[in-house]
């Protein structure tokens, strides 16, 4: 069964909508995008220097991996369970449950771990906050998904990559930047803790929408039928299954690039280090902006084409531009700024795989969410594990044709993501109205208005 957000009936096409709406943010929701926003800048404010002050403050690289590893790891289930939970209990209480988490562990690292570098401790307290962001912004984004006219619903989950992506790592490093020489690393901790609550409270006091605080699963579905589900629905709906191997590629490549890219940068083209940092921001900033455009455009021209063409076939050609491009012009900063920022677009082209996913089981939005962010997860690992496999017998050149070739295959998998039949009228969204007679099901799930 279809879940049916909204069973009114429609409104008079002629009356005009909210510049929100407008723009592709859905209005009930409008304080949730700041709120996840400022969540992850609060989140992204340690990404660029924990693992030195770490370093600094005594503990061993290895450590320190293990720790980043932990976390990595949990934040991994956190995402994958995130979907089911929201279909068990609701958006809005899997978004309680992340800041209740990141919050608790965040001062049990800052108060006991960190001044007693005890490391269980910090185990305990980095690896287990994990848990925390994924639940919460993960949550908010099968709210998004949950509420949204499906014609619209590109925009919106590019809305919400644009926040999630501005804050970590973009704004949260911005932050560091500024706070660290002036505060100091440690009360910095402190200051992403303030942003992280400042960040959940605007998004759970002040959205109103009622569909996620309660189940959107059918009412007789047990607990452990919807946790377990999350998981089958991968070879229950091979279209699901499918989506999450293209999700799992779709950011493989970028984590693999973190592993290697400041080494060749730097060592190989001649780069200083505050050079390659600041292509690395331009890379984010380029993807943040086109996550916008391609929510929209997805819109426009049908979410699985503009992830075939823009996202898969995009990005093997920019992964391989950026390696011949860069090789050929050496230490050229202008050229190197163009073709990272040239990626980081394309890597926005997979953005509608967020409107996509949910719309190919619209009876189980969250299950389909949770294979799409266990797809996520894989790729933490996936991209690293081919670099360390792969860079020394093959180096540079040979990891970035590996990394074509998948978004290649990627390109591939997305023909067999062909959408079901329209849910009855009314069954998705706000404020939702008839869009004119739909295309090809596997092209327009996303009527214009």
């Amino acid at each position: 069964m279809a879940v049916v957000m909204d069973p009114s009936p429609p409104p008079d096409d002629s009356a005009p909508r909210h510049w929100l709406d407008r723009i592709g943010i859905p209005r009930p929701l409008a304080w949730g995008f700041l709120g996840v926003l400022v969540f992850m800048i609060g989140d992204g404010v340690e990404s660029g220097y924990l693992s030195p002050y770490l370093l600094d403050e005594g503990l061993s690289k290895e450590r320190v991996a293990l720790l980043f590893t932990v976390y990595g790891v949990t934040a991994s289930v956190a995402a994958w369970f995130s979907g089911a939970l929201s279909d068990l209990w609701g958006p809005r209480r899997v978004m309680m449950l992340g800041l209740g988490i990141w919050v608790v562990f965040q001062v049990v690292f800052l108060v006991f771990a960190v001044p007693t570098l005890d490391y269980g401790l910090l185990l305990a307290g980095y690896g287990l906050r994990g848990f925390g962001y994924p639940l919460f912004a993960y949550g908010f984004l099968v709210w998004v998904t949950a509420v949204t006219p499906r014609r619209r619903l590109g925009s919106a989950v590019g809305w919400f990559w644009f926040a999630f992506t501005g804050g970590l790592p973009t704004l949260g490093s911005l932050v560091a930047s500024l706070a660290v020489p002036r505060a100091g690393a440690y009360a910095t901790l402190w200051l992403s803790l303030g942003l992280v609550v400042a960040g959940g409270a605007i998004a759970l006091l002040l959205v109103r929408e009622p569909t996620g605080r309660g189940r959107l699963a059918p009412a007789g579905e047990r607990p452990l039928a919807t946790l377990a589900g999350s998981l089958a629905i991968i070879w229950r709906d091979p279209r699901i299954g499918t989506g999450a191997v293209v999700r799992a590629i779709n950011t493989a490549p970028q984590f693999g690039f973190l592993v290697f890219l400041p080494v060749f940068f730097t060592d190989t083209l001649g780069f200083r280090l505050d050079e390659w940092l600041r292509l690395l921001s331009a890379m984010f900033a380029a993807n943040i902006f086109f996550n916008l455009l391609f929510g929209v455009v997805g819109d426009r021209i049908g979410w699985r084409r503009t992830v075939t063409w823009f996202g898969g076939v995009g990005c093997a050609v920019t992964t391989l531009l950026l390696h011949y491009g860069t090789v050929a012009a050496g230490d050229h900063f202008g050229l190197a700024l163009v073709l990272v920022c040239l990626f980081g677009a394309t890597l926005a082209g997979y953005v509608p795989l967020s409107a996509l996913m949910p719309s190919l089981a619209p009876a189980h939005k969250g299950q389909a969410m949770s294979a799409l962010n266990l797809g996520a997860g894989v790729s933490t690992f996936l991209g690293p594990a081919l670099v360390g496999l792969f860079l020394g017998p093959l180096g540079v050149e040979g990891v970035m044709w590996i990394f074509a070739g998948l978004y290649l295959a990627s390109a591939v998998l997305t023909l067999f993501l062909r959408l079901p039949e329209p849910v009855a009228a009314g069954a998705a969204g706000y404020s939702s109205r008839p869009g004119p007679a739909p295309r090809a099901r596997d092209e327009q799930p996303e009527a214009q208005p």
